[in-house]
């Protein structure tokens, strides 16, 4: 599963390469409440394919309906406005007035979508500078933490994972856990070492590494981008790895595991020199408390706390599962929940 962003470059590139009319529409700033943010894409090809979203349809649809009418007659990039007034920003579907700014680009394969999704391919971080004057497009390699930059005469957006997800152990559950995550546009890392996990355990754009797991957490070097999610229950691989985790600047640690089981981890990491402070970063039970049953379930679970924890929103005891199981517990109710497993 691809995410929405590549999606849009893969249908620029295929729409390019037969030789079609496309533009290229990105979200390049807001004021008010907006419904995507800036970078958000959309591409329309000259026979009214659409692929991704700048609004919530409605700008979309005036998009759309120019492209029917009028073609795609423009050879240099535009900027265009909506939402300025009331009036357009109720026609737009612009939430309490908001204002939406976008580039309108034409390509042609000198647009160099091409070896951009090539780069992409490559896990590369990608900046991509488009000369507003004269369409030209130049690519350069992009650091994590270099955003949209729009000026007079450029406009710089970045492509490619600017996040990285490692999960440890190459079960089931981590099958759909990796495959949400890449459509996330998280770069996802599988380390698992026992080679009867590994067997057969494939999932499209996700790297699957034969290593010890804390050997390769080091080898990494996570940054404030990065996050990690141990999930094999056996201690020999989930401990070592999560102890090299939480020294890391790695902005999400969690471990899957029961409440009691959790507990004893943190006294097995306290034996490894693991202070209060990096304890605390611990994530365990893993995942939010949604009644969780299946895999596909449970991971959803967990990377809605993991978004949650990447976005700054701190989540009310409420949804956390050790909270949910306590209270369960003293009211003699245990819902089920596949997040918290014995």
């Amino acid at each position: 599963m691809d995410s929405i962003d590549l999606e849009v470059l893969k249908a620029c590139n295929r729409w390019t390469q037969a030789g079609l009319k496309c533009q290229l529409v990105t979200v390049i700033k807001t004021w008010g409440s907006s419904p995507r943010p800036e970078g958000a894409m959309l591409a329309i090809c000259e026979d009214g394919q659409v692929v991704g979203s700048v609004s919530g349809g409605c700008i979309e649809d005036d998009l759309i309906e120019r492209v029917r009418n009028e073609g795609i007659q423009r050879t240099l990039p535009d900027i265009v406005t909506y939402g300025i007034t009331a009036d357009e920003a109720h026609r737009f579907g612009l939430p309490c007035g908001g204002t939406i700014q976008l580039a309108l680009e034409p390509l042609s394969p000198q647009s160099r979508i091409k070896e951009l999704l090539e780069r992409l391919s490559a896990h590369q971080l990608v900046a991509r500078r488009l000369d507003l004057q004269t369409g030209e497009v130049r690519l350069d390699q992009a650091s994590s933490g270099m955003s949209l930059q729009i000026s007079v005469t450029a406009l710089t957006t970045i492509h490619g994972p600017r996040w990285r997800l490692l999960i440890i152990g190459a079960g089931q559950l981590s099958r759909f856990l990796a495959s949400i995550a890449v459509g996330m546009d998280y770069h996802v890392t599988v380390c698992d070492p026992r080679e009867e996990y590994r067997k057969g355990w494939q999932v499209d754009g996700v790297q699957v590494v034969h290593a010890m797991p804390d050997d390769l957490v080091i080898e990494m070097q996570l940054d404030s981008r990065s996050a990690v999610v141990a999930l094999t229950h056996d201690p020999k691989l989930d401990d070592l790895a999560l102890m090299e985790a939480l020294k890391s600047d790695a902005f999400y640690v969690g471990a899957i595991g029961s409440r009691s089981n959790n507990a004893k981890r943190r006294e097995r990491l306290k034996e490894f020199d693991v202070t209060d402070s990096e304890l605390a970063k611990l994530h365990g039970p893993i995942g939010l408390y949604i009644g969780s049953k299946t895999p596909a379930e449970i991971a959803i679970s967990i990377l809605a706390e993991l978004t949650a924890v990447k976005n700054n929103i701190h989540l009310p005891v409420e949804v956390q599962v050790e909270y949910a199981k306590e209270v369960a517990s003293q009211t003699a109710t245990v819902p089920a929940c596949g997040v918290e497993l014995p």
